[in-house]
């Protein structure tokens, strides 16, 4: 759950940023059938915070049992939905909303909201910019679920968890060397991580601990290979994102930018030609 949380979290961001709605909410699911908003932008109150939404339920719950976005124009009048949550959201004041189920191998696993203080309808731009941020963040999910499961299947090898915890190092590295304003301090930290990614390239040509190989000439930029560090290491662009201090589109267009460098059609491919080039642990 916790990575969803962290992800619905980036997703109700992008929404009030893309879409200026004075409020945007969202949540995971926190168990069967049960939804817990706790990421809110624009509230005047803390009504809605650790709210449990179930299915069927409001306009949350019942995007959630239909699968797909629900909206009202005048909350408490709407004879459309249950009004189980009338008092919450009372208190903060809101009337027109919509709500947008976040859908992954046909499963719901979160909501995100927008929300108006007015009786008024939402424009399509709007709810289409709602939609396609959902969207990402299922496509962002699923290649989460599926790097997860690749990895479930693997033998356990004290080796390839030794490599994992190299790999992690060599992302907060390369996190930690944009944080820094010192130009020689930052310049050093890029070229452990290169030396991290170096050591990489010698184990995969089974030459580990020679110490005289140097790293390959990069072809990609210092934030292509911040991005691409964290992906290869499991992170979704939202979880890049939230560790780069950077948007989740910002992200994604790095990691298109150095897709496009390595000749890769996936987030996969990119990393695993990163490692052969030594760029990557």
């Amino acid at each position: 759950m916790g990575d969803d949380v962290g992800a619905v979290r980036a997703a109700v961001l992008t929404l009030h940023r893309t879409t200026g709605l004075p409020m945007v909410f969202g949540g995971a699911l926190s168990g069967q059938d049960r939804l817990r908003i706790t990421e809110l932008v624009g509230n005047t109150t803390d009504s809605l915070n650790g709210l449990v939404v179930r299915q069927g339920n409001g306009l949350g719950g019942k995007a959630m049992a239909m699968g797909r976005p629900a909206w009202v124009s005048n909350y408490p009048c709407s004879a459309a939905i249950s009004h189980d949550y009338d008092k919450p959201v009372g208190r903060e004041g809101l009337l027109s909303i919509l709500a947008v189920p976040i859908v992954v191998r046909r499963r719901v696993r979160g909501v995100i909201y927008g929300a108006l203080r007015e009786p008024l309808g939402l424009a399509d731009r709007v709810v289409g910019a709602a939609v396609q941020v959902a969207r990402d963040l299922e496509q962002d999910l699923a290649v989460h679920d599926r790097a997860d499961e690749a990895l479930a299947q693997l033998p356990p090898d004290t080796s390839a968890a030794r490599w994992e915890e190299v790999r992690a190092v060599h992302a907060e590295l390369r996190a930690l060397a944009e944080q820094v304003d010192d130009l020689p301090t930052r310049d050093r930290l890029r070229r452990a991580s290169l030396r991290l990614a170096a050591a990489g390239l010698d184990e995969a040509d089974g030459s580990a601990g020679s110490g005289g190989a140097a790293p390959r000439p990069a072809v990609l930029s210092p934030r292509e290979l911040d991005v691409l560090s964290y992906v290869a290491i499991g992170c979704t662009n939202a979880e890049a994102a939230e560790r780069l201090g950077l948007l989740p589109e910002t992200v994604k267009s790095y990691l298109r930018s150095a897709m496009r460098k390595l000749d890769s059609h996936t987030r996969l491919e990119a990393v695993t030609a990163a490692r052969r080039a030594g760029l990557l642990p």
